[in-house]
């Protein structure tokens, strides 16, 4: 390339330097001078060749011009060149890469002998190539646009369904810095959960629950898949105990990058397995009680202990008593099973809570006679219909009334009477007995299963699942409201709230 273009400029000035001579020559030449007629064509002659003197000049000039020219193209021809080799390392696709070499060395040859229609091709040809290129990068620009708005959404789609999740889910980095969390993370640990990223998670939980703070980095250290721990919290003096998972995250290099912790509040869960667990204990201890007594006076028969009549007798009352509580006991259990599990079947119908009452006194004055015990009842109210089942609010009303004669001591009284409250639109049940009461810190656990007053279990014996069963008929099945007002060794009133019928059918649509 250098070589064409100093042979262009050294032809140039070999012209120019040869025009300016002949010129010189010509102007020096005496005989000419002497050969001229008048003044007026030699002037001429003068004036032609000061224009060839600087046409020459001219043509210098251009020369030089012509050589910056080519400089400047040769090096941007270079330029290119470069270029196209840097592309050709670059590129993953070897053809194209080698076409925009091979246009750019083409272009560079054009500029070294450059011609307009040559230079313009190359031109174009380049034009063309990083047009190409331009092309290009504009798609992926599209294609990497797609990709972040996809992402995006994908990111906005996983922060709703935290943020919906019930449970509290807490994600952080390798660096114990708090990436995102939920609502219910924030009220469990105390922290605004929106504007709480990028802080350390030790930084943010408070003294009391650090033990998930260590079990968090625990986790982190030991680089565990997924790990799983019960952790006890105290929230107003109450105890919860959540079900903590751990999973860590990580990399394409199979680092960890961060941590994903998932709380799940089992404390009621915990409390019905105690309560099953309670339960069947409670239940194994009852059946074993009577079966007992009916397994030792059967053996007992069986040996001929009993050798008279009369004693025979006592012994086969004893069993037939024993069975008769045991077939109760049984009774109350599936009973209360199938309300809870909502299996039992319901007939509800208008029916008159005096009536009802009335029927049942007939029955308990017996009892209640064997005691030395008054029962009072009351007048018959005309408005005190109630839309129930009429055997389930019987059994309430036996239960009550046998409860209450039960723990009252002899020549006591009971009373049961009945009120309709029009404002609260309730039909109110009361029993009212002049028994031993109820210790006053005890009085909220006397519809608990199996419960049973320690101060008073030797007044009388009982499976303790019989006020349990009213609850559960009154409230569940009829919607109402039970209640026990007690002071110890005074009495207790015992009773319950059923809606009135009118309004109960007006809810139902007839």
């Amino acid at each position: 390339m250098r070589f064409g273009r100093n042979l262009q400029a050294v032809a140039a000035g070999i012209v120019a330097c040869s025009l300016v001579i002949w010129c010189l020559a010509g102007a020096m030449s005496p005989g000419t001078a002497r050969g001229q007629a008048s003044a007026g064509p030699a002037q001429r002659v003068l004036v032609a060749r000061g224009c060839h003197i600087l046409a020459a000049i001219g043509l210098i000039w251009l020369s030089w011009c012509w050589l910056k020219a080519v400089r400047d193209i040769t090096s941007i021809a270079r330029r290119l060149e470069k270029a196209a080799k840097q592309d050709n390392l670059r590129s993953s696709s070897g053809t194209a890469a080698q076409v925009r070499a091979k246009k750019a060395n083409g272009f560079a040859r054009a500029l070294i002998m450059p011609s307009t229609g040559e230079l313009h091709e190359a031109i174009d040809h380049c034009l063309d190539s990083h047009s190409q290129v331009i092309g290009q990068l504009e798609k992926h620009i599209k294609e990497l646009q797609i990709q972040n708005q996809l992402l995006q959404r994908q990111k906005r789609n996983t922060e709703a369904i935290i943020y919906g999740i019930r449970d509290a889910v807490i994600v952080v980095d390798e660096f114990d810095r708090l990436l995102m969390a939920n609502e219910a993370a924030g009220k469990l640990f105390g922290f605004d959960f929106r504007n709480a990223q990028h802080e350390r998670i030790g930084q943010l939980i408070v003294e009391d629950r650090k033990e998930f703070v260590d079990f968090l980095r625990q986790s982190i250290q030991s680089k565990a898949r997924a790990t799983k721990r019960e952790i006890e919290f105290f929230d107003e003096e109450k105890p919860k105990t959540f079900d903590c998972i751990i999973s860590c995250v990580y990399d394409q290099r199979e680092q960890v990058c961060g941590v994903v912790a998932v709380l799940h509040d089992i404390t009621r869960e915990k409390e019905i397995s105690q309560m099953k667990n309670d339960f069947v204990s409670h239940v194994s201890h009852e059946l074993k009680t009577p079966l007992a007594s009916i397994t030792a006076y059967a053996e007992m028969l069986v040996d001929g202990e009993a050798d008279d009549e009369a004693t025979r007798k006592e012994f086969y009352g004893v069993i037939q008593g024993q069975a008769e509580r045991l077939s109760r006991l049984i009774e109350d259990i599936l009973n209360i099973s199938r309300i809870e599990s909502g299996l039992t079947k319901v007939h509800k119908e208008p029916i008159s809570l005096t009536i009802v009452i009335e029927e049942q006194l007939q029955m308990i004055k017996s009892y209640a006679e064997e005691k030395n015990i008054e029962v009072i009842g009351q007048k018959p109210i005309v408005f005190d219909l109630v839309y129930a089942d009429k055997d389930m609010i019987s059994q309430v009303i036996v239960n009550l009334l046998s409860n209450a004669i039960k723990y009252t001591p002899s020549r006591g009284q009971v009373r049961i009477q009945t009120e309709v409250d029009e404002i609260a639109k309730v039909a109110r049940v009361s029993v009212t007995d002049t028994g031993v009461g109820i210790p006053e810190d005890e009085v909220k656990h006397v519809f608990d299963k199996f419960y049973r007053v320690d101060a008073n279990n030797s007044q009388a014996k009982g499976t303790g699942l019989g006020l349990n069963l009213v609850k559960q008929i009154v409230e569940k099945v009829h919607n109402g409201r039970i209640f026990v007002k007690s002071k110890q060794g005074v009495g207790s009133t015992f009773g319950f709230e059923l809606p009135l019928a009118k309004t109960e059918l007006v809810k139902a649509g007839w």
